[in-house]
């Protein structure tokens, strides 16, 4: 299998070289050149397999310069019972009789970067062999909360690494900020971005676009890579949850092999709802993928009418994971949408680069519109959603997974799509605690509680238990406080690493 990019068609690389360097050269983002196809037959058989054969059976289709021995280590080294509270990775909760939650925050970090981010570092670190890479790969972060500490996770004290991690300083929750100023490890940098999540975005995309600055680190012996989904290896694994989730469908006998299931995403970045694109055009049974967005509700405008507009106020919200105005890998879908159209993907780029904003032409907005729906959820909404699932079913969700839910809600009420349906649960209650418990134990339940009074006070209203990675983090030391403006980010790189 082959890489090309999204702006430039005639660029060809190995699935190794894509995963190291991370971003294309001409600064688009790397894709296959083909999509892998799954038989029913296949399908039927993942259902009794394991999570991690299962991942090693959908990622031989994209990393075809792996052997099956280095994906099965990669996996096993990923998705194991240290790491994750469940044998089942990735565990679906039956609702009600025809809609689940896809629970992808049983990982260290509790939400579902973990998924990928897990064994995104066993790939990168066989990628760098493969590639003959000598060179020590300095990992840049930009992050709206979960991706940072996942990835800080991910890498700690992995050889030839160093990981650097940029998040909005108000833009992510207490216990997201926590858990990045507490992380461990003799490769780790953190640092707060006054601005929001695509200041910090832009920036580290600048610094990854900048060949003299690029210079100065092969002079000094680095080279920069992602753990950003504009990283291919950061995508694929996510592919895998969207086949576990239907060979459990299977297993338990909810389903057929070959009936159709939606999926609901809450969306930011979009790389979460376009690898569950990918396993549909690999064939997996999906009929309609539902992209759930808060108030930045750039994707609902853009799938509706065509129009990315990203000049827009932004918001600060419950679900700030998704308080996202530039999504950067819908790039990678307007590519394959448009036949492999490598001059009008680049042509949008720029346009967005310059005014924040582009329009597709009506064919393409016709077939945006047959495999999405899209629809976006309010703060007030998205509490009483998390109010109405625990009143009516005993089940407590987070705030992005409320987000879904609500969105799903509209979207049945809308079409009468009585469809078994999949609504992708990706963080864990107690990320968002103060919130949550809000919307439980009714407004102001959580005034005045610290962080750790409201771990403790959701666990007792909601009669949960406390993922032992954030009950642990009360006994952490702060080891970062470095907070700077966007435009000395390039600094801050350059002080971390003792550049010359």
């Amino acid at each position: 299998m082959e890489y090309t990019s999204t702006r430039d068609k005639s660029l060809s690389v190995s699935s190794a070289v894509a995963i190291k360097t991370g971003l294309a050269p001409d600064g688009g983002l790397f894709v296959p050149k083909d999509i892998p196809q799954i038989t029913k037959e296949e399908i039927e058989a993942l259902a009794q397999m394991s999570y991690t054969d299962r991942a090693v059976k959908i990622l031989e289709g994209y990393l075809t310069d792996f052997t099956g021995a280095e994906l099965s280590e990669c996996t096993h080294n990923a998705y194991n019972k240290a790491k994750f509270e469940t044998d089942e990775i990735a565990p679906l909760y039956k609702l009600t009789n025809d809609v689940y939650f896809l629970e992808l925050w049983h990982g260290p970090t509790c939400a579902f970067k973990d998924m990928a981010l897990q064994i995104l570092p066993h790939l990168l670190k066989k990628s760098v062999v493969k590639t003959g890479e000598t060179k020590e790969v300095v990992i840049l972060v930009a992050t709206s909360g979960d991706t940072g500490k996942a990835a800080l996770e991910g890498f700690k004290d992995v050889d030839g690494t160093r990981i650097i991690v940029f998040y909005p300083e108000n833009g992510v929750s207490s216990m997201q900020k926590r858990q990045m100023a507490t992380q461990e490890g003799n490769n780790v940098d953190v640092a707060a971005v006054y601005g929001n999540f695509d200041d910090a975005q832009s920036g580290v995309k600048r610094i990854f676009g900048d060949k003299e600055y690029a210079r100065v680190l092969e002079q000094n012996n680095f080279m920069l890579s992602s753990a950003n989904s504009i990283n291919w290896g950061r995508l694929v694994p996510q592919i895998v949850y969207y086949f576990s989730a239907y060979a459990n469908l299977v297993k338990n006998d909810e389903i057929k092999v070959g009936d159709p299931v939606n999926f609901v995403v809450p969306t930011g970045n979009f790389g979460n709802i376009l690898a569950a694109y990918y396993a549909k055009e690999m064939g997996l049974p999906i009929a309609k993928l539902i992209c759930a967005s808060n108030e930045n509700n750039v994707l609902t405008d853009f799938i509706n009418t065509g129009v990315y507009d990203k000049n827009r106020p932004f918001k600060t919200t419950s679900s700030p994971s998704m308080d996202i105005l530039i999504s950067s890998n819908l790039e990678r879908f307007l590519y394959h949408i448009t036949g492999c159209d490598d001059v009008r993907v680049a042509g949008w780029m720029k346009e967005l680069a310059e005014t924040g904003r582009y329009e597709v032409p009506e064919v393409t907005k016709a077939k945006i519109r047959e495999v999405f729906y899209g629809g976006c959820c309010n703060d007030e909404e998205t509490l009483l959603t998390i109010r109405a699932v625990h009143k009516e079913n005993g089940y407590v969700i987070d705030t992005h997974t409320a987000v879904a839910k609500c969105v799903y809600d509209a979207y049945r009420a809308e079409t009468g799509d009585e469809t078994k349906t999949v609504i992708v649960s990706t963080a864990s209650p107690f990320k968002f605690s103060d919130n949550v418990l809000n919307a439980i134990a009714g407004d102001g339940a959580a005034d005045g509680l610290d962080d750790f009074a409201l771990l403790e006070t959701l666990s007792e209203k909601g009669e949960l238990t406390i993922p032992a990675s954030l009950a642990d983090l009360r006994t952490k030391p702060i080891i970062f406080t470095t907070t700077c403006d966007k435009t000395e980010m390039y600094d801050v790189v350059s002080h971390m690493l003792n550049l010359s």
